[in-house]
């Protein structure tokens, strides 16, 4: 077998451990998952999986750099949107959210890693190109001298949303467990707050 070939297969391995991985993290967190399902999820031996990936805090890290890459970019991607103030609220609290559930690991993460190693998250978001003191300025700005928002520090707004957003994801256990709800439940509540929180965020910085 040639080099080239063997490459590919060596991708397509780590690929599939990642993909295989990011399933079980997202089931039962970090300290809920075990090196063999994920070897059996991946269809491959532990042995195998441990050749990739010597301990679970490495995998852990793996997965979590690979799905923060397209993360910050969707963020990035959903800051830039052309769109008036409210239709970007709307937009970006429903795409956010789209994506915190798609990858419900990474605020438990973010929370940790703050705590532990804030540089590295620092970095993350210099390397993504994301400016949280920027995000929504223009637009807010625009609306204030409108007098279509009362004033606001759009810092203040970005926070709010964000942590309106995050907050759900990061407690679904505890939310799951206060409202009594099942997965397919809970996954409806997000369907429903995607509407509510938008309209929510509106009318506290609407002039009515």
């Amino acid at each position: 077998m040639d080099i080239v070939n063997q490459d590919k297969i060596e991708d397509s391995t780590e690929r599939k451990i990642l993909e295989a991985s990011k399933r079980i993290f997202q089931r039962k967190g970090m300290y809920g998952a075990r090196m063999q399902e994920i070897a059996d999820e991946a269809g491959i031996s532990k042995a195998l999986l441990h050749y990739y990936f010597r301990s679970k805090d490495k995998l852990f890290d793996a997965v979590f750099q690979d799905a923060a890459k397209s993360f910050f970019s969707k963020i990035r991607e959903l800051i830039n949107v052309d769109k008036p103030l409210f239709e970007k609220i709307e937009y970006f609290v429903e795409q956010y959210l789209v994506l915190l559930m798609q990858n419900t690991f990474i605020p438990a993460f973010i929370i940790t890693e703050v705590h532990q190693n804030p540089d590295r998250i620092k970095n993350m978001f210099l390397e993504s190109g994301v400016n949280p003191g920027l995000i929504f300025s223009n637009e807010v700005n625009a609306a204030i001298e409108k007098g279509v928002i009362r004033p606001i520090d759009p810092r203040q707004l970005i926070i709010n949303i964000v942590g309106l957003c995050v907050f759900p994801i990061a407690a679904r256990p505890i939310i799951k467990t206060i409202l009594n709800q099942s997965d397919d439940e809970f996954v409806n509540f997000i369907e429903v707050r995607k509407r509510e929180l938008a309209n929510f965020i509106i009318n506290a910085i609407k002039v009515h």
